[in-house]
């Protein structure tokens, strides 16, 4: 009995989230060794939320629904851990799908928590998601420094540097922290300062996490973080060190 093969076929329309499936699938679109396992519904946090699955999605992206796709919040639940990749036996890139699919849905009605915080990264330099400034950033991190010296003598000659010329780490920080929790800046700091680490932030760029990547806007991720690599980069820092 012949096996039972699902291929993708060309469709009349010039842009259809079929054909990003087609785009990642190898062997031209062959289906057969997806949609029947369930490898990658077994192991994804997201599974049964907003009744979907990994597999569930897949099938209705190969099945072109792509308005249902559009209007399902699923995709935006998927914290896209690439698990799925890993137990694929295909090797599907499912977080892409997922990013396609977020894309599919106009801009301004995607999740406004991550559009906010899109947003209000792209309105400074420092690309941080609170909205904080270069010169606020500055005055926490000296601020915070200067408490923990005074109030640990065992610290009294650790160091939190920002544009330090030729250090060898950049370092990012989660853009919350400076703003409503900074003694959560201290800890890493302390290690670094007893690993003997050459580090510094970049006054530029220097905010950790990157809600643009998530909110599937192209423009706006890879500007964000453009300017976290031009500050490394002006600085001459040779390694980016990335705490998110």
């Amino acid at each position: 009995m012949a096996e039972a093969v699902i291929k993708l076929g060309k469709r009349k329309q010039k842009s259809s989230f079929i054909d990003k499936v087609k785009e990642i699938l190898p062997e031209g679109g062959n289906l057969n060794a997806c949609l029947t396992c369930g490898a990658c519904a077994s192991g994804c946090p997201a599974t049964g939320l907003a009744d979907m699955d990994p597999r569930k999605f897949l099938r209705m992206a190969a099945l072109g629904m792509d308005e249902e796709i559009a209007a399902s919040d699923w995709p935006w639940m998927c914290t896209m851990c690439m698990r799925c990749i890993y137990v694929c036996p295909m090797k599907i890139d499912i977080p892409q799908l997922v990013f396609n699919a977020r894309a599919l849905r106009p801009r301004e009605e995607r999740p406004k928590g991550i559009l906010g915080s899109c947003d209000m990264a792209l309105k400074n330099d420092t690309t941080s998601a609170m909205g904080t400034t270069e010169e606020d950033f500055e005055f926490v991190v000296e601020d915070v420094l200067e408490e923990y010296r005074e109030a640990q003598p065992e610290f009294a000659d650790m160091e939190a540097p920002i544009d330090k010329q030729g250090a060898e780490f950049f370092l990012n920080q989660n853009s919350r922290e400076p703003v409503t929790e900074p003694d959560e800046l201290v800890p890493l700091w302390k290690i670094l300062h007893l690993a003997g680490v050459d580090w510094t932030y970049g006054s530029k760029g220097w905010a950790g996490e990157n809600y643009c990547m998530f909110l599937a806007d192209d423009d706006a991720w890879k500007h964000v973080t453009e300017m976290s690599v031009k500050q490394a980069n002006k600085l001459g820092c040779k390694t980016f060190l990335n705490t998110e």
